[in-house]
């Protein structure tokens, strides 16, 4: 990744739980299993999961709904001092979302070798072209979930548990 991952603090993998709880809930939806919180001073201020088809609308992800919640709350689209936690490295279009917010940290659990803005394939969140620049820190709960994403796809294409490579891999 470009840039440094910052080390974990005590209360990610506690995030990353509730993150991942709400990526279940998108799962047993038949969206692909991805949820996101988005935290300020230890209080949740807004929480999202993969609506995507079940909405209709393609910017559906966790994520933008993670912010979209907090803005809300918050009454301001700007959330400095906020960590997001998402169990999957985001897309270029959340993290767009997260840029424009001034979101201060990010938390994440399973890379995304197709698709990851914050350091997989880019990393759109710490460069240099940009006026605002995140933390990151990766692989937090990465093997919870990680499985949860393989076993959704596994299941969506029909195969059987220890058959060939998911789409998406754990980091």
């Amino acid at each position: 990744m470009v840039g440094v991952d910052k080390p974990e603090n005590a209360g990610d993998r506690h995030w990353m739980a509730r993150a991942l709880e709400l990526a279940r809930r998108a799962g047993a939806a038949c969206e692909v299993p991805v949820g996101a919180v988005l935290v300020r001073e230890g209080a949740v201020l807004g929480e999202g999961w993969n609506q995507p088809i079940g909405a209709c609308d393609p910017s559906a992800h966790a994520e933008m709904l993670a912010l979209r919640a907090a803005a809300a709350a918050s009454g301001n689209y700007r959330l400095a001092a906020c960590t997001l936690y998402t169990t999957l490295e985001p897309c270029p279009m959340c993290a767009g979302a997260m840029i424009h917010a001034r979101v201060t940290r990010l938390v994440f659990g399973a890379a995304d070798p197709r698709a990851g803005a914050a350091g997989s394939v880019f990393n759109l969140l710490q460069t240099e072209v940009l006026n605002h620049r995140i933390q990151i820190v990766s692989g937090v709960l990465a093997e919870e979930c990680g499985a949860l994403l393989r076993e959704f796809f596994r299941v969506r294409r029909g195969k059987p548990a220890g058959g060939a490579e998911s789409l998406l891999n754990a980091g």
